[in-house]
């Protein structure tokens, strides 16, 4: 009896570790495949400037199809799934790229596509938007440059004349009119900062200067050639709405169709306004809310945000907190800039300088971040950015989506004027995003989607300066970033509402937060599979 127990024992263990060597073998060629394939995703280079022309491109794509013919080759239903859902990952990248090759096409169409100068961190993990290959973030390099980064950074930033002459060719026969029209902000823009790179760095290396100058007037050059052919351009410039549901479902996995979306942000808008007028009517004998009006509060007000958000998690059992959280918050308060009486600043400072905690949960955004660079994913795949924004549902859906649930959790106690900003908030991304939908959808030009954002969003807030048009320029460049602030606050509302039933009396917020975070920044289908172990019809197998 006792040999026969040992000997099933020994088999168990065998099958065991015969099934982890399977799996980590597995993993391994996953991930050799994932590195060819992002090699294969960039365009060759020649002097620093990416190959997109049109021969280049139609080889890429005849290309594209065996590596797809790879991918399905794989037996990955056998697979766990955790490792499934890396596979699914990739496909959406691969999926993506198609996209790009049968509507998007950026390199042809989007002016702005050139653009390859950026000052700042974005807060979510990559660029929004569709950026170039070889693109520059001016703050990766510490300053003063040492002489090895300022040689490189005249390399690169001395390519750029030569990139805008390639990308008159390339975006020839391009028809769309908002993206034309608005590439030249975008130029203005960059020229605006190589200005100011070209002032902070002045006199560090004479090539550098000579390039920052070189790319600058290049730029304006490249903006006025826009403006001249702007007349011409007369063509749409959304991808359609049977082509944004596709690419919602096998890019984004995100699984609403564009009618559905719309329905969702119409619900969301309308439920944000009702809810902001009750809250306003419930504290209409309160004072109204103040702006700060100087630095000293500011910095105060701004500091004792963080440290009330940092105990809210804790004492509130929201999720686990640790020691890199509060300072990576910290790290991104801003600083007071006075505005004259009456005048509006940017739709999101003034509900900073009014109630710096109804913000707060949307600065979750660094806390997010840090966990990349202080804990990453085990995964490298999970723990890479993914291309085309695939992670935008997951970043700005939770950004979102805290602001009202930790409303409902308590951290507004106090505070009842506050609670009105959030519908507010809630309101703008609905409105702004509906005009999106618009867009793509061939309803609205580009003034409609400006004006429809603007009437919507509550109190006058959103005024038609910058911040309002190079909203909708983004979303019409990057198919799904308008709506993902409320698609994924919507789709984390419904997997949290399937944990808790499935979890019955062992569920926790805390147990849910963790679970989610530990999923790593990947679409929430692939969150939703791990957490539950349920698989989203979006993602059954099949091809184009």
């Amino acid at each position: 009896m006792w040999r026969r127990l040992v000997h099933m024992l020994l088999g168990a263990f065998l099958v065991v570790v015969s099934v982890q060597g399977a799996t980590a073998q597995t993993q391994d060629e996953l991930v050799r495949f994932y590195q060819d394939w992002r090699a294969f995703e960039m365009p060759d280079f020649t002097d620093h400037v990416p190959d997109y022309t049109a021969g280049a491109m139609s080889q890429q794509q005849r290309e594209l199809v065996g590596w797809m013919d790879r991918l399905y080759a794989m037996d990955v239903e056998s697979w766990p799934v955790s490792q499934q859902i890396d596979w699914h990952v990739i496909r959406a990248e691969i999926n993506g790229l198609d996209f790009d090759h049968r509507v998007r096409r950026p390199w042809a169409k989007d002016p702005a596509y050139y653009v390859t100068i950026y000052e700042a961190q974005s807060d979510v993990p990559a660029h929004e938007g569709s950026v170039i290959h070889g693109w520059i973030d001016l703050w990766t390099y510490d300053y003063p440059l040492s002489t090895s980064d300022a040689a490189e950074m005249a390399a690169r930033i001395g390519a750029i004349p030569g990139l805008l002459e390639e990308a008159r060719v390339n975006l020839n026969d391009s028809n769309a009119r908002d993206l034309w029209l608005a590439g030249d902000r975008s130029f203005r823009g960059q020229a605006g900062a190589l200005d100011a790179f070209g002032a902070r760095v002045a006199g560090t290396s004479r090539d550098l200067d000579r390039a920052i100058v070189a790319a600058r007037d290049a730029s304006d050059a490249f903006r006025m050639w826009l403006e001249a052919e702007a007349p011409s351009k007369t063509g749409p410039s959304g991808v359609g709405k049977d082509d944004y549901t596709w690419y919602m479902q096998n890019v984004h996995l995100v699984p609403y169709s564009w009618e559905e979306q719309v329905t969702i942000m119409r619900r969301e808008l309308a439920r944000s306004h009702a809810s902001m007028r009750l809250e306003e009517n419930r504290n209409r004998h309160l004072p109204a809310l103040e702006r700060i009006s100087d630095t000293r509060n500011y910095d105060n007000l701004l500091n004792a945000s963080v440290t009330a958000y940092m105990k809210f998690l804790e004492d509130e059992e929201v999720q686990t907190v640790e020691p890199w959280m509060d300072p990576a918050l910290r790290a991104v308060n801003g600083s007071f800039t006075p505005a004259a009486t009456g005048e509006v600043r940017n739709f999101f400072l003034e509900v900073i300088y009014r109630a710096p905690d109804a913000f707060r949960p949307h600065m979750h955004h660094w806390i997010e971040l840090a966990r990349m660079r202080e804990n990453p994913h085990a995964s490298l795949i999970r723990a890479t950015p993914q291309l085309y924004n695939i992670f935008d549902s997951r970043s700005e859906g939770l950004a979102t989506g805290v602001e009202e649930m930790f409303m409902h959790l308590g951290l507004l106690e106090g505070q009842p004027r506050a609670r009105e900003l959030t519908w507010i908030m809630l309101a703008q991304r609905s409105a702004r995003a509906l005009s999106g939908l618009m867009l793509h959808g061939g309803e609205y030009d580009m003034e409609q989607a400006v004006t429809n954002a603007m009437k919507w969003t509550p109190r006058g807030w959103l005024t038609e300066g910058d911040l309002v048009r190079s909203e909708q320029h983004l979303y019409l460049r990057q198919p799904g970033y308008g709506t993902s602030y409320v698609t994924g606050k919507v789709q984390i509302e419904e997997l949290l509402a399937e944990y808790a039933i499935e979890e019955g009396e062992d569920f926790t917020v805390k147990r849910f937060f963790d679970g989610f975070f530990d999923a790593g920044v990947i679409p929430i289908v692939l969150t939703r599979w791990e957490m539950t172990g349920e698989k989203h019809p979006i993602l059954e197998l099949g091809r184009r």
